[in-house]
């Protein structure tokens, strides 16, 4: 530490430091969501991983190694993931003492019929005896010659049958194959679910929190508005001027100017003596005239005078969490154009169908209030529901709050940046947009390849869908057992004359494997 470093424009800060020389803008998106870059100075500090913009500056290293905020970021992430417990089947836990079960139920099945059943019901010995020496094609005279004989052959075959029927075939397809479907299904529709577990703790979902910037927006930002303040200019010659300044500047800002130019098919006219402010504004010279674009302490610097009309105009486009451009030419202000990173397309459907399911929806951000709730109004979500300003290292910890508190969340965290990393690791279930960062997909449990918002409510309700399945193939796979068992171990004998033969519960059998396996092809109708 102490070392100091240049760093040039275009170029990624090595390691946590201080400015120390120069001044620039600096894009911290993948540690704030914030898609609008930070101006920094001397003094101020700059975050390794970050991207320098504008200017060449002198950095002062104070952080290096483990010590880093990106390395700690990583630390949470592997943190919050080695707390969570494995989730335990139901099906895991009934299989490991079925077995044992099944043999003590065949052995006093066995010592039942042997020592005490054949001697309160006689009849059984021939009627059973006969049945079984007709079955093997014997006269049953010849085969049962002594009673003896015949209380063993027919303790024996009700233990066997016993055994036969409780074959834990049924049981111990119940669950995969209904994963296997599941998956399956979702990966031909762009859901990849990280094995069978995740299915099992969507279900048990009541709260989906969402990440703002490139999930429920599509983190690049766009013009919103382009207001003309004179009558001599209209909007569109306020869009050539401003791209034509801007022309000479890769800021995001510009970007979006110059993309909303193309747009509009405007014919950008060309530029002069361009001069850039960091974190200010830029001006140049377009066909003989100096024109300014800025904030307003930009303007106020260039003696631009702003009447009220302009300041309240820019005051409402800035509460609805735009970046308000100033636009002056030659000392008078002309118009304002507003930038705002805007909401994808099918974000406000999805919040909707998942407040359809019973779910909570929440905002998580770590921009400012004022853009998370700008946001956050077009979805419907209420102001109880966001959490803005919210740094990368908090954001693991809001939603542990969440789920230790008196009334305890299940909760699902859909993010896209490393910013969301550590908070997609705490979360019972993480989502991750393809479009994201590779270690958001790495720390995430399900992945949506199209990078669509209307996938979240897909994957909750696949989910479900199969994991109801599951719940139905258990169920009967129990329900032949319990009404197998009995039959084959012999109570209907005495009273019915009807007894459950080896054969006869082998067929049992087969089909109670076979009717799970059909009910988890059937999953193949869900078509969400």
């Amino acid at each position: 530490m102490g070392e100091w470093l240049q760093v040039l424009p275009g170029d990624k800060i090595p390691v946590d430091g201080e400015v120390r020389f120069g001044q620039t803008t600096i894009d911290e998106a993948m540690l704030t969501g914030e898609a609008v870059p930070v101006m920094k100075q001397v003094g101020d500090s700059v975050t390794g991983g970050t991207l320098n913009q504008s200017g060449a500056i002198a950095i002062q290293a104070t952080r290096t190694g483990d010590d880093t905020t990106l390395a700690q970021i990583v630390a949470l992430v592997e943190a919050a993931q080695t707390r969570k417990a494995p989730v335990q089947k139901l099906a895991d836990t009934v299989a490991g003492y079925f077995t044992y079960g099944v043999l003590t139920a065949a052995c006093l099945t066995f010592a039942f019929w042997y020592l005490l059943g054949t001697h309160l019901w006689p009849d059984v010995i021939m009627s059973g005896g006969m049945e079984m020496a007709h079955n093997m094609g014997h006269n049953p005279q010849h085969l049962f010659p002594h009673t003896q004989y015949s209380s063993l052959l027919i303790s024996l075959k009700l233990a066997i049958a016993v055994m036969v029927v409780a074959c834990p075939c049924a049981l111990g397809l119940a669950t995969p194959t209904a994963i296997l479907v599941g998956t399956g299904m979702g990966a031909e529709r762009g859901l990849l679910i990280k094995g069978g577990d995740v299915l099992e703790k969507v279900h048990k979902l009541d709260t989906v929190i969402f990440d703002k910037t490139g999930t429920l927006t599509t983190g690049k930002p766009t013009v919103t508005d382009c207001l003309a303040l004179t009558e001599s200019v209209l909007p569109s010659s306020l869009i050539q001027l401003a791209a034509a300044v801007e022309s000479g500047t890769y800021h995001p800002l510009a970007i979006a100017i110059q993309e909303e130019a193309k747009r509009q098919e405007l014919i950008i006219p060309s530029a002069v003596d361009f001069h850039t402010e960091p974190g200010m504004g830029v001006s140049a010279v377009v066909g003989g005239k100096n024109v300014l674009l800025g904030n307003w302490e930009w303007c106020h610097y260039h003696q631009v005078n702003i009447n009220e009309t302009a300041e309240q105009q820019g005051h409402q486009l800035a509460t609805a969490g735009k970046t308000v451009i100033a636009v002056a030419v030659d000392g008078t202000l002309a118009g304002l154009i507003a930038v705002s990173d805007t909401l994808r397309p099918d974000a406000k459907t999805a919040v909707d169908k998942l407040r359809q399911m019973g779910l909570r929806v929440m905002l998580l951000s770590g921009d400012r209030l004022e853009a998370a709730n700008a946001i956050a109004k077009q979805l419907g979500i209420t102001n109880a529901d966001i959490m803005a300003g919210i740094p990368p290292a908090q954001k693991a910890a809001t939603i542990q709050a969440l789920q230790s508190g008196k009334i305890k969340s299940y909760v699902a965290m859909v993010g896209d940046g490393i910013n969301d990393a550590p908070a997609l690791s705490q979360a019972d279930v993480g989502i991750a947009l393809h479009s994201g960062t590779d270690v958001a997909m790495e720390t995430a449990e399900i992945i949506l390849m199209r990078n669509s918002l209307t996938d979240v409510v897909k994957s909750i309700q696949l989910s479900r869908s199969t994991f109801n399945t599951i719940r139905q193939n258990l169920f009967w796979a129990f329900a032949y057992n319990t009404i197998g068992i009995p039959l084959a171990a012999g109570v209907l004998l005495p009273s019915w004359g009807f007894v459950l033969g080896p054969a006869s519960a082998a067929a049992l059998m087969a089909f109670s494997s076979v009717s799970v396996v059909t009910n988890s092809i059937l999953l193949r109708r869900f078509a969400p």
